[in-house]
Formats: structure tokens, sequence, C-alpha cells
């Protein structure tokens, strides 16, 4: 694979993932803009192991307590490290429901490219909405189990291409008060185990088709991805702690205009690779 691609690869996929603008929206626009191939199972394992070592990385200090809090749940003490984990376990279960009922029922008929134009729109809008209306009085620490499943849902609308996964658990997040900062802190956490999962989902699939070719390419993808991934948390931590998600708001319009331009215009078809 050139280095091109891997390189072009790794930047979308890096930003995409933390950034509230869908990373499926823009996956969709590289084959179609530069004709390459699907880049394959190994490159996708790769591009999860990255952004999810980009998250450990920059959090590590919650990945910490967290760790700390379950060997010590083991002893019978639960402290604030161990209910963070509950909270986070709590809120990935509807996403490993909706993923499995979509992949298993709903994944061709979701694969549409007008799909993801909607979404950027649609999304986008509730995102704006969201931060005007949503209060900023909470923090991580006051979550409750009952916001970790409002969030939990919320994040099982990703699976329907152009949503967000990091936009859409912030827009939950600041819909039940949290500060911006403190809604991306927790949607990024939030990923933890949702990107685990995929990666681990994807590398079964790569195990069963026993494609375990492009070691090197794996690799460089996977660092390229955990260093532009760590860079997009850092810019979107401290963005928010001055600003608010208009930027982002406004540029998922932008983009899902164009989709839909290219879609009811000029007939735009391509095939979805990922969603």
């Amino acid at each position: 694979m050139p280095f091109i691609q891997i390189l072009v690869l790794a930047i979308i996929q890096g930003l995409t993932e933390f950034l509230p603008v869908s990373s499926s929206g823009h996956l969709i626009l590289v084959p179609a803009v530069t004709g390459w191939p699907d880049q394959g199972l190994a490159i996708d394992v790769a591009a999860h192991v990255g952004t999810l070592v980009a998250v450990l990385i920059y959090f590590w200090r919650d990945v910490g307590r967290m760790l700390g809090g379950i060997v010590r749940l083991l002893t019978g003490r639960f402290d604030p490290g161990a209910r963070l984990a509950g909270l986070l376990l709590i809120g990935t279960i509807p996403a490993l429901i909706a993923g499995y009922l979509i992949d298993r029922y709903l994944s061709e008929a979701i694969r549409h490219v007008a799909i993801i134009g909607w979404t950027l729109i649609g999304f986008g809008i509730l995102l704006w909405i969201a931060d005007r209306i949503g209060l900023t009085i909470r923090r991580v620490e006051h979550m409750t189990v009952g916001q970790a499943l409002f969030v939990g849902f919320a994040q099982a609308l990703a699976f329907i291409p152009g949503t967000s996964r990091a936009g859409i658990t912030m827009t939950a997040a600041r819909l039940v008060g949290y500060e911006r900062a403190e809604a991306a802190r927790f949607a990024f956490l939030l990923s933890i185990p949702a990107i685990s999962a995929a990666g681990l989902w994807k590398g079964y699939q790569l195990y069963e088709t026993g494609a375990a070719e492009q070691i090197q390419a794996a690799v460089l993808t996977a660092g390229l991805c955990a260093i532009i991934g760590l860079l997009a948390i850092a810019f979107m931590m401290a963005w928010l702690k001055r600003a608010n998600f208009t930027i982002f708001v406004v540029y998922r319009l932008l983009l899902g205009g164009l989709i839909l331009y290219l879609v009811y215009v000029e007939g735009w078809r391509p095939v979805i690779q990922d969603i």
C-alpha cells in the first residue's frame, strides 16, 4: 500500500474519530476522490488500535484510576475509579446490542451515501441545540447510572453512518448538563470499550479470513493514528475549555450539504466501504 494512502487514512481516522464530524462521512469521500481501493481489514484493525492507544495515553490518569479501582473492587472496596469503570461498562451495553442487531439485520439498509448527508446535517443541528440549551454545571465525577445509559443509548446511534460517535455522545452529555470539556472527556473515555470492541471484532474477522499480510503497513498505520489521534484529543479538550461546538456544526452542515448536492443533483453513488 502506498505511503500516501496510509498517511491520508491515518489523518482522517485519527482526526475524525475524536472530532464531532463523522469518520464515515469522510472515509467515503477518499476512494471516490482518489480512486484508491479499500484498505483491507488489517489496516482497519491497525487504525482502531492506534486510536485506542491515543485515548489511553491522553487519559492515562483516568485509566490508571479505573484499573486501580477494579483491583481494589476485587478486595471488596468500591472507590471512584471502580465507579467510573462501571459507568463506562453500562454506557457501552446499548452500543454492543445495537452493533450486533445492525450487523445482522440492517447493515445493507443503511449503506446509502444520502443517509450520511442527512445525518451530518440533522445531528449537527442537534449538537448545536444541545450546546445552546445544555447547562454547564456537571463534571464526569457527577455522572449517574441513568445519565451513563442515556449517553450510551445515544452512542448506539453512531452505527448510522454520518452520525459521529464522538459527536452524538457529546451531544447527549451536553443535554444532561455536562460542561463542554467534561462532555468530551466522558465521550472519549466511553470510546475505550467501544473502540476495543470494534477492534476485536475486526481482528476476529481478520483471523477468520486469514488475511494477515501488510504487517509493515498496519504497524505504520497504527503509529500514525495514535499520534494524530492524540493531537486531535488534545486540540478538542483545549478548544472546548474556551469555545463551543459551533465551528464543528458549520463544518457538518457544509459537508452534509455537499454530499446531498452530489447525490441528488450530480447523481453520485459511491459504494460505502466502511461505516
